[in-house]
């Protein structure tokens, strides 16, 4: 990965004026913050500043709001969960440029934190439109980037700041890079990874791209049948992307010139109905009933599996092995997480996975703690795994 400056670099930030890009797209119900781990991320790279005497302006997106102000989708809602989460009060402006950010960028003190309102609420910031960015820039003397998750983005506050001022990025910026280099940068092999969710063709870059650089590829939920289907084994009423069978024969064709194994599953937990605790039956994945869905991998698929991560150095996780959200067909998904999150807390190995119901799978199964780094950042993470170079890591990299 190409060097990158960090907060570390910054030789005094105090007196400074520094626009932070943060991640503050929180879901909100009935007016309140229901989940603020996003906020806890960003956290640090906010009160190590303001502490170092910094003027710390926050800038941040919240919904979409298609470059109009919409009153709903006010950074002004987070307000009282950032307060909560830094344990300070925060001050607020009702726009991110123009007198109402120029004023308040002006009545700071050393070590006050200002948040601007939502930079979608102008056509300029999707746009990465170059007064805007000007516009934001005027308010800055230094850019930190600690928003990973929005890093796919070549908007404004994303990517169009560096070019203006000295760039670098913040805390979780950093420990998310440095987490991914360990993934899939510059792994320690051998290095397995574990591919689930519904559809391959959702997928398919992702996959195309693993097979070049993974030792064992996992592949689980629904997508697998698809797989199997392409080696000409019935599925039954599963999940299928029958059309996608050549792409997948190609896939396992790019996998075997590569020297990366394939893992399918051997064996499934099926049912008639898609719902919790569903009347079910594990069979070789051979005999799945013209009228069952397989739901889960089986027992022996997950020994399987627990094998190929107990021989890894490096474990990057993105979907669930089945359909982890009803019972009993978490429990595969349940298994091999509780089995990475061992080898992670004895020292075998380093895992590092991401996307939503990943990170909601991993939840569930009690492990998320456990793991080397999950990544909250979504769409990003799934780029990274693409190979995809990233708009606002690489811009930081280019002005290292």
């Amino acid at each position: 990965m190409p060097a990158f400056k960090t907060i570390d670099d910054i030789s005094n930030p105090a007196g400074k004026r520094v626009l932070v890009r943060v991640d503050l797209n929180v879901p909100v119900a009935d007016g309140k913050v229901t989940d603020k781990t996003r906020i806890e991320r960003v956290a640090p790279t906010i009160l190590e500043l303001s502490k170092k005497g910094a003027k710390v302006i926050l800038l941040a997106h919240f919904g979409r709001p298609k470059g109009e102000p919409v009153a709903d989708m006010s950074l002004s809602l987070i307000v009282p969960a950032i307060n909560e989460v830094l344990g300070t009060k925060i001050l607020f402006a009702a726009d991110c440029i123009g007198p109402d950010a120029e004023k308040a960028v002006a009545s700071m003190k050393d070590g006050d934190i200002l948040l601007l309102e939502n930079t979608r609420f102008h056509k300029g910031e999707e746009k990465n439109d170059a007064e805007f960015t000007e516009a934001l820039a005027a308010n800055g003397d230094i850019y930190v980037n600690d928003a990973f998750s929005a890093a796919h983005r070549a908007h404004a506050s994303t990517e169009g700041l560096a070019h203006h001022l000295p760039a670098y990025a913040g805390r979780t910026m950093q420990a998310e890079l440095e987490a991914l280099e360990k993934g899939l940068g510059a792994p320690v092999r051998p290095t397995v990874a574990i591919v689930g969710g519904a559809k391959v063709s959702t997928k398919i870059d992702l996959l195309q791209n693993l097979v070049k650089k993974v030792d064992a590829l996992v592949i689980g939920g629904g997508m697998a049948n698809t797989f199997i289907a392409a080696k000409g084994i019935n599925v039954g009423k599963s999940l299928c992307e029958h059309d996608l069978g050549d792409l997948a024969r190609t896939i396992m064709t790019e996998a075997e010139s590569a020297g990366c194994a394939i893992v399918l599953p051997i064996d499934a937990v099926v049912a008639r109905e898609f719902k919790a605790n569903a009347a079910n039956e594990t069979v070789a994945i051979d005999a799945i009933p013209a009228d069952a869905m397989a739901l889960d991998v089986g027992p022996k698929s997950v020994e399987a599996i627990n094998e190929w991560i107990g021989k890894a150095s490096t474990l990057v996780w993105n979907g669930p092995l089945g359909a982890f959200e009803i019972t009993p067909f978490d429990a595969a998904t349940v298994s091999a997480a509780k089995f990475a999150a061992a080898q992670t807390k004895a020292g075998k190995l380093t895992s590092v996975a991401g996307g939503g119901d990943t990170v909601a799978a991993l939840n569930h199964a009690g492990v998320a703690d456990d793991f080397t780094y999950i990544s909250t950042a979504g769409g990003a993470f799934l780029e990274w795994m693409e190979g995809k170079e990233l708009p606002g890591v690489a811009v930081l990299s280019k002005t290292a």
